[in-house]
C-alpha cells in the first residue's frame, strides 16, 4: 500500500447521505445476517438477474428462521451479480464482518452470534465511526423533524425533508399540527413553510428532496394566480392530475429553495438513477432539468446527488457553470464503481475542486454503509493514483486533494459546527 492509498484509508470521511435507521430500531428490529448482507441495493440486482420479487421478499424476511429456504430462491441470481458494485459491497460485509469468503447456508448460520453481538446499544455508532472511519453521517429519514439523536448527537445529523412539498402532495393537516398554522391559501401555506423552517432549520444539516422519483426534475416559475386554484383543490381533498401536482410542487420547491438560503441550509436534490426495478422514466432524472431552478436561486447552495449517473457529464457541466452547485458522489461508487473513477478524474479537469463531495452511502444499516465507504476509498485512490502517474499532481498534492474531497469541501459547504452546537443545546434543554 503506497502513501496515497494509506492516507485515503486512514483519513476521516464525511458521509453526506444515508437513510440510516435509528438506534432503537437497529437494536430491536435490526438486520439478521441475510438482511445485513442483502437488505440494501443488491436486492434490485438480484431481481434484474432473474430472481422473483417473491424470492427476494422471502430472503429479507427475518421472521423466517429457515435460512436454507430463504437463500435457495436467490442463490442462482447471486452468482450473476456478485461482481456488480452492489455485489462487491455485499461480499465485503460477508468477508469482513462475518468471515465468509463465500456466502453459504452454513456460513450464514454460523454468523448469527456475531450478528447478535453487533446489534447492541452503541454498536451502530461504533461500527460507523471506528470501522467506517466516518466523521459524521447526514441522514435523510424523510421527515421534517430534525431532533437531536441522543445515541450520537454530534455524529448523526439529519436532513429536513422537502419531498412532499416538491411533489405537490403535502399533508395540510400535519402541517397545521406541527406549526399551528391552518393552510387556507397560498399566504398561509407560505407561513406554514416558514414556521417549519424556523423550527427545524437551525437543527437540520440540509434540506433534501428526492422528488425525481415521482415527477420530473424539470422546474418552472409559477405565478400565484396559477397556483392558488390548484392549492384550493388540494385543500378540499380533490385528486390533482399530473399537471396540477407539478404546478403546486414547483411553487413549493421555489419557496423551499428560498427558505433554504435564509436558514443557511444546502438543498440536496436526487438526480439520476432510481433505486428498485422496472420504473425509471429517464426524462425525469437528468440533472440539466434543474437549470431554471439553479438560476432562480443563485443564493441557495444546491447539492446535486449520485453523480447524476448515467448523465454525469451534465452534472459536471452544471458544477462548472453555476457557482451555487456542488456535486455529491453519494451512492454512485456502488452503482458503477469504474465509471465513477473516470467521472472523478473528469471532474478534476473540468470543474473547480471545491465542488466535489466524495461519499455518501445511501444505506439503512451500518455494515452496508461501511462497505460502501470502503468502495469510495478504493475508487478515490484509483482515480488520484492515476493522476499522480500522469503527472497532474505529486503524491503530496494528491493526498491534500483527497482530504479536501473527503471532508474539507463538506465542512466548507455545510454548517457542521453550527448545527452540532444547536443540537447539543436542544438536547440539553430537553433533559
Amino acid at each position: 500500500m503506497n502513501a496515497l492509498t494509506e492516507h485515503i484509508q486512514q483519513t476521516s470521511l464525511v458521509d453526506t447521505h444515508e437513510h440510516m435507521q435509528p438506534e432503537q430500531r437497529y437494536v430491536d428490529e435490526g438486520p439478521d445476517v441475510l438482511v445485513d448482507l442483502f437488505g440494501n441495493y443488491v436486492a434490485a440486482d438480484l431481481i434484474s438477474a432473474g430472481a422473483t420479487q417473491r424470492a427476494v421478499d422471502a430472503l429479507l424476511d427475518s421472521n423466517n428462521s429457515d435460512i436454507e429456504q430463504r437463500w435457495a430462491g436467490v442463490r442462482e441470481a447471486w452468482q450473476h451479480c456478485r461482481h456488480t458494485g452492489y455485489g462487491e459491497a455485499t461480499r465485503s460485509v460477508a468477508r469482513d464482518v462475518y468471515g465468509m469468503d463465500e456466502i453459504s447456508v452454513a456460513g450464514i448460520e454460523a454468523a448469527a452470534e456475531t450478528n447478535r453481538q453487533l446489534r447492541r446499544p452503541g454498536e451502530r455508532l461504533r461500527i460507523l465511526r471506528e470501522r467506517g472511519r466516518l466523521d459524521h453521517i447526514q441522514t435523510d429519514d424523510m421527515q421534517w423533524r430534525c431532533a437531536p439523536d441522543a445515541s450520537g448527537p454530534d455524529f448523526f445529523l439529519y436532513d429536513f425533508s422537502l419531498r412532499d412539498f416538491a411533489v405537490g402532495v403535502f399533508d395540510a393537516q400535519a402541517l397545521e399540527e406541527e406549526t399551528g398554522i391552518e393552510v387556507r391559501d397560498l399566504a398561509s401555506l407560505d407561513a406554514g413553510l416558514e414556521a417549519l423552517y424556523a423550527r427545524y432549520g437551525p437543527l437540520a444539516i440540509a434540506v433534501k428532496t428526492q422528488h425525481a422519483y415521482d415527477r420530473t426534475l424539470l422546474w418552472r416559475k409559477r405565478s400565484r394566480a396559477e397556483v392558488s386554484p390548484v392549492l384550493a383543490r388540494h385543500l378540499r381533498g380533490e385528486a390533482l392530475d399530473v399537471a396540477e401536482r407539478l404546478c403546486l410542487g414547483d411553487w413549493c420547491l421555489d419557496r423551499g429553495a428560498a427558505l433554504a438560503a435564509e436558514y443557511n441550509l444546502p438543498l440536496k436534490i436526487h438526480t439520476g438513477y432510481y433505486a428498485g426495478n422496472n420504473r425509471m422514466p429517464v426524462d425525469f432524472i437528468k440533472p440539466g432539468n434543474v437549470c431554471a431552478l439553479l438560476a432562480e436561486h443563485l443564493d441557495t447552495r444546491f447539492v446535486l446527488m449520485h453523480s447524476g449517473w448515467p448523465y454525469d457529464a451534465e452534472l459536471a457541466a452544471l458544477a462548472k457553470h453555476y457557482a451555487n452547485v456542488w456535486v455529491d458522489m453519494c451512492w454512485a461508487w456502488s452503482i458503477d464503481p469504474h465509471s465513477n473513477v473516470d467521472f472523478l478524474r473528469r471532474m478534476i479537469h473540468s470543474a473547480p475542486l471545491n465542488k466535489i463531495f466524495a461519499f455518501g452511502g445511501d444505506t439503512a444499516w451500518p455494515n452496508a454503509a461501511v462497505a460502501y465507504a470502503q468502495q469510495a476509498r478504493r475508487g478515490l485512490a484509483r482515480a488520484l493514483q492515476a493522476e499522480v502517474e500522469e503527472g497532474t499532481f505529486d503524491e503530496g498534492e494528491a493526498m491534500a486533494l483527497a482530504t479536501k474531497l473527503m471532508s474539507g469541501n463538506q465542512y466548507a459547504c455545510f454548517d457542521v459546527a453550527g448545527r452540532r452546537g444547536a443540537l447539543r443545546a436542544a438536547l440539553a434543554t430537553a433533559r
